[in-house]
């Protein structure tokens, strides 16, 4: 998850396109765009929470003489970090869509996990019920964050130009 976010921007295009809106004096247009670079980020934004909360984890086996037990939380895991998942268009001086994971969203002992969850080796590590002494070993599909990423932008690429050509020609 390479700094957290996903942007869209093509920055010569969009703030010379946001300021002809801005001159132009559309607010119809320019809520028109918005809705539409929305609409093109929408399907990633979906396919990421689907793809979090389909995500395997698997555990280590457990030592011998290991106690097990129910969990001492009883909120799941990936809908949590799934809830967290946002969509931001925004068309003014930096005009971008963003999906993004918002940390304020999620509990303190979760604040990480999106990125751990999205390690290279695909290991979570974590303490055993909060017991920083006993550490536990997870694993799920390392890099599973880009790989939907890579998935989605060609076609958001796509849609973008073209609302920003639908968009160009109603201006002139």
């Amino acid at each position: 998850m390479s700094g957290g976010s996903v942007q869209i921007t093509g920055t010569g295009q969009l703030l010379d396109l946001s300021r002809r809106l801005r001159a132009a004096g559309g607010p119809r247009l320019q809520q028109n765009l918005n809705r539409r670079v929305r609409r093109a980020a929408e399907p990633l934004h979906t396919d990421m929470r689907q793809t979090i909360r389909n995500l395997p984890i698997t555990a280590d086996g457990r030592g011998a003489g290991s106690r097990g037990g129910p969990s001492p939380t009883t909120r799941p895991l990936r809908a949590t970090v799934a809830e967290s998942v946002r969509l931001s268009v925004r068309t003014g001086r930096n005009p971008s869509a963003r999906v993004w994971i918002d940390r304020s969203v999620l509990p303190s002992d979760l604040k990480n996990m999106p990125w751990a969850m999205n390690s290279s080796n695909g290991r979570i590590r974590h303490p055993v019920f909060g017991n920083r002494k006993r550490w536990a070993n997870q694993h799920t599909t390392p890099l599973w964050w880009d790989k939907v990423v890579a998935r989605h932008t060609p076609r958001m690429r796509t849609e973008v130009e073209r609302v920003l050509d639908d968009v160009r020609r109603s201006l002139t």
